[in-house]
């Protein structure tokens, strides 16, 4: 079939609306009617270069949409099913899946970096070449061809811009807060970054009961948004941050900080805000290839624990219901995410202004 699809051919370059041609799914896959798709900033990797990927590809790993056909040994899911996109999808089978980490699922790593499916082949071409599917998902599309594993069915009433974030930002950032580092109430909490993913970890720390809650962001009307998602300090960040975050962490220092931004700069400021014993989380994609420079001396001595956080150790299968369960339940307010409603024609327009800081999340509606 013919679609319509956002794509790019090179980094460093714009994305074009163009007509592609997608395949119809093969075993164990299911072709999605896209309703919505998030503007994150990890399909923006693709066009800075920050992250590596065999193109053309169609971008888009935040979405959701409506199951319009099955592939053989699809048995879970019918025509017409609301569903959310995970694009870690699981085997259940692995050593990971087994051992209670479905988000580091190895079966699914090397395809999806490969940009195909779990048989080694791209669905969409163009032109007669083939185009590589990002996350195994490619989404800034009308349609896509996903494995099975990747769809979460949801009920029909959930708006799809709703359920698009469940997918990354929310599962990313309320993860963190939730299952990576489980938040305890009382807890004085800092994070790194006011975007889509910092902003769904003030909603899991503000979730789990954290005592402050305090975020960090170079954008001063991302802390207004940050305050209206239930932080209870905001600090710009500029060479007084650090002293700030102890005068209100008792001189101490957060018990946990959460950082969100992916830039190794970032993580080592976000270093000196840990109190000794702390946790630092490690949200942000970094760009491949870089390094951070962190003190072992002070690791050691102070017993500060680093994690990285992978998706928010999230089960999709288990947790995406429950989250869009504590949507519906008014326990965690996603729709104040959703800032601006775009048309997929208007994707660049969408990334400029993700880049400027103007918006909490844009999502691409179909």
């Amino acid at each position: 079939m013919q679609i319509q699809a956002a794509l790019l051919t090179a980094p460093h370059t714009p994305f074009h609306i163009e007509t592609l041609e997608l395949a119809p799914p093969r075993a164990g896959e299911v072709l999605v009617k896209i309703a919505a798709v998030g503007v994150c900033h990890s399909d923006w990797h693709l066009v800075s270069g920050a992250t590596q990927h065999p193109m053309p590809v169609v971008a888009g790993h935040e979405g959701a949409g409506i199951v319009e056909a099955v592939g053989k040994g699809v048995h879970h899911l019918k025509v017409g099913d609301q569903i959310v996109l995970s694009w870690a999808p699981d085997c259940g089978e692995c050593f990971y899946c087994l051992n209670g980490k479905p988000n580091l699922c190895s079966t699914f790593t090397e395809p999806i970096w490969a940009g195909v499916m779990l048989d080694g082949t791209p669905r969409l071409s163009w032109n007669g070449q083939p185009v590589y599917h990002y996350c195994g998902l490619a989404a800034f599309a009308e349609y896509a061809v996903v494995p099975m594993q990747s769809c979460i069915r949801i009920p029909q009433e959930v708006p799809p811009e709703i359920a698009a974030l469940v997918g990354c930002a929310v599962a990313t950032g309320v993860g963190a807060a939730l299952f990576t580092s489980p938040v305890k109430p009382g807890e004085k909490v800092v994070i790194y970054g006011a975007g889509g993913v910092g902003l769904s970890a003030v909603l899991g720390a503000s979730l789990a009961g954290a005592g402050e809650i305090i975020v960090v962001d170079t954008n001063a009307a991302k802390l207004a948004l940050a305050r209206d998602f239930g932080a209870t300090q905001t600090v710009l960040a500029n060479e007084d941050t650090t002293t700030a975050i102890h005068e209100f962490t008792n001189g101490r220092g957060a018990d946990q900080v959460f950082e969100a931004v992916g830039a190794p700069a970032v993580q080592e400021a976000a270093f000196k805000a840990v109190r000794p014993g702390g946790t630092l989380t490690l949200i942000g994609l970094a760009p491949m290839g870089s390094g951070t420079n962190l003190p072992g001396a002070e690791i050691t001595r102070k017993e500060i624990v680093i994690k990285g956080s992978y998706y928010g150790t999230v089960n999709a299968h288990r947790d995406f219901p429950m989250m869009i369960d504590l949507y519906q339940h008014g326990k965690l307010p996603l729709e104040r995410l959703v800032s601006k409603r775009y048309t997929l024609p208007e994707i660049n327009e969408a990334y400029a202004e993700m880049l400027n800081g103007s918006s909490a999340r844009g999502v691409i509606v179909f």
